[in-house]
């Protein structure tokens, strides 16, 4: 079991870099070949870790496998030994086959006030942050003690982070707009999922304008800005750090879950479903009544 359970810590923590599919056995009858517990973990890679049993029913645990890595969705294999899959040993088995994904993980380029603020609530929903700066006093902030820190500057983003791919997270919150243009030039070529910039819209505007014409000057074609947020965040109306960080990764989250980052209020659906206004005070009371207890 210890070789799947490293594997499984493997694929959360993004060692491996890609998701799983883990299969377990929950039932058993008979001389199946495997115990309740037994686990078997196929990486995207094709690399498998454990194993369910061997043989017929193994090949179909794999081929469940193969089919969850695919649509993300978890699924039961349920097999009788000798009937269904003409096994030598008697008995039936019946495994959980479940996705696993790596933490989607969050670059944050700069470690001012709002990225101090940011981290520890990105990482309370699941995110695995990773901070850039080269000022070395600021990657000491408690705000990062959980993060990975790097002590590079934005032209150093290929030695701090070299291995981006498109399941990324990037933010860039850095103490100047030339960093930033410069963050934002480099990583837009760069793969990701997600890409934020802070700043104003009169900011974002002259930057944008700036890093489209330079690239035009080199003779490239335009970069895809399709996954690009900035000003990042949603429209909170908040302005402190705090407030700022909560707007930011409001975002990530709506982006993650594919989530619009509309209000999901009904009370207006429900108002006029009720018959309009005349019917809302007593509802309204009638729900007060039974929320006071």
């Amino acid at each position: 079991m210890l070789p799947v359970a490293r594997a499984v810590v493997d694929v959360l923590s993004g060692k491996t870099g890609g998701p799983a599919a883990l299969a377990t056995v929950i039932g058993r009858s008979g001389s199946a070949p495997q115990v309740v517990g037994a686990r078997l973990l196929l990486r995207e890679d094709g690399v498998q870790v454990g194993t369910v049993g061997g043989g017929a029913i193994e090949e179909q645990v794999l081929d469940a496998c193969r089919a969850c890595l695919r649509d993300g969705s978890p699924r039961v294999v349920k097999a009788h030994l000798v009937r269904d899959l003409g096994m030598c040993c008697g008995g039936a088995m019946e495994v959980f086959v479940e996705y696993l994904a790596p933490e989607a993980r969050l670059v944050l380029v700069g470690a001012g006030h709002v990225a101090q603020a940011v981290a520890p609530v990105a990482a309370g929903v699941g995110f695995r942050v990773v901070v850039v700066d080269d000022r070395e006093d600021l990657l000491g902030h408690p705000a990062f003690a959980a993060a990975e820190r790097h002590a590079c500057d934005v032209d150093e983003l290929d030695v701090a982070v070299p291995d981006l791919g498109e399941r990324d997270y990037i933010v860039i919150l850095t103490r100047d707009h030339a960093r930033d243009e410069r963050a934002l030039a480099y990583l837009v070529r760069r793969p990701h999922r997600y890409l934020g910039m802070i700043g104003s819209v009169r900011k974002v505007h002259a930057i944008v304008a700036r890093v489209l014409r330079r690239e035009h000057e080199l003779g490239r074609p335009p970069p895809d800005l399709s996954r690009v947020r900035a000003p990042v965040g949603i429209a909170l109306g908040g302005r402190t750090p705090a407030e700022i960080a909560i707007s930011i990764v409001a975002e990530l989250v709506a982006d993650r879950h594919g989530g619009s980052g509309a209000p999901m209020n009904v009370v207006p659906q429900a108002i006029a479903r009720l018959g309009g206004a005349a019917a809302g005070p007593l509802a309204g009371r009638e729900g007060d009544a039974r929320d006071d207890g």
